[in-house]
């Protein structure tokens, strides 16, 4: 009797491309939704620059946009100490305007600069499982190619599920009450520095800058977006908030009605 061949394994892809040290660590103290009543603040960490993950990914930007490529996968290229050293991402990412495909599957940023928004060819964005990430700049709207993500929702601010609160925004004028408006405190102000406006890119009056939450349908995904607007000019413009959703842009707090959580 023939004995028929075995069948090949299949080898299933991995989409998100996670190698065998395993995937970058969730922050250990990520607590934000676990404390009822509490207020809800941003994350306190600042970028250490003078780390090596920092310094190595300064290094894995300036080599991708100098070879063009148009997937960006850049945690697969640090150690998994290194990937710990992340808070954000550095603006340099602007200069990746061929990525189609960006991936920071389980990274533990808490941030996502501004700068992403000149990503322009950006068509997939992936965090998925970035549980620290609780919300994205507007600047992410300016990706006119961005068609799909993949972001996880429960993670979000204000988000359909449980309806976690927003930081409470600082009010209109703030900034200039700042002897040092350049270096924020990124629990209060949600970053480090705010360079431009969010809507025109045009520059900021500390006198006049009005910070916003905003929830809209980016890709795949209803996302919290934080709006430092430089103008009540460009807070107008702003679309309407996704449906089911705070109705209107807004400024946080436990005082905001959200819609009932979808259980």
């Amino acid at each position: 009797m023939d004995h028929q061949p075995e069948p090949t394994p299949q080898l299933l892809p991995n989409r998100f491309a996670t190698d065998a040290a395993g995937r970058s660590p969730v922050r250990a103290a990520e607590t934000c939704f676990d404390q009822r009543g509490a207020r809800v603040r941003f994350h306190s960490e600042r970028q250490d620059t003078s780390s090596p993950g920092w310094r190595r990914l300064l290094e894995l930007i300036e080599e991708a946009a100098s070879d063009g490529r148009e997937v960006f996968r850049p945690l697969l290229d640090l150690s998994p100490s290194e990937r710990t050293d992340l808070v954000t991402l550095p603006p340099t990412i602007a200069k990746l305007d061929r990525v189609k495909h960006f991936l920071l599957y389980s990274s533990p940023l808490v941030r996502i600069p501004p700068e992403i928004g000149a990503m322009t060819s950006l068509e997939v964005f992936e965090p998925y499982t970035s549980y620290s990430l609780h919300w994205l700049p507007y600047e992410l709207t300016r990706c006119p190619n961005l068609r799909d993500s993949t972001v996880s929702t429960r993670a979000l601010y204000g988000n359909f599920k449980n309806r976690p609160p927003f930081p409470r925004l600082q009010p209109r004028g703030a900034l200039a009450a700042l002897q040092t408006p350049d270096d924020l405190d990124p629990q209060v102000w949600g970053v480090e520095t705010i360079r431009a406006c969010s809507v025109c890119d045009g520059q900021i009056d500390p006198a006049r800058l009005q910070q916003l939450w905003i929830s809209l349908c980016v890709a795949t995904d209803v996302l919290p977006l934080l709006v430092n607007a430089c103008s009540t000019a460009c807070v107008r413009a702003l679309p309407k908030p996704a449906d089911g959703y705070v109705p209107i842009p807004h400024q946080g707090g436990r005082t905001v009605q959200q819609p009932k959580p979808d259980w």
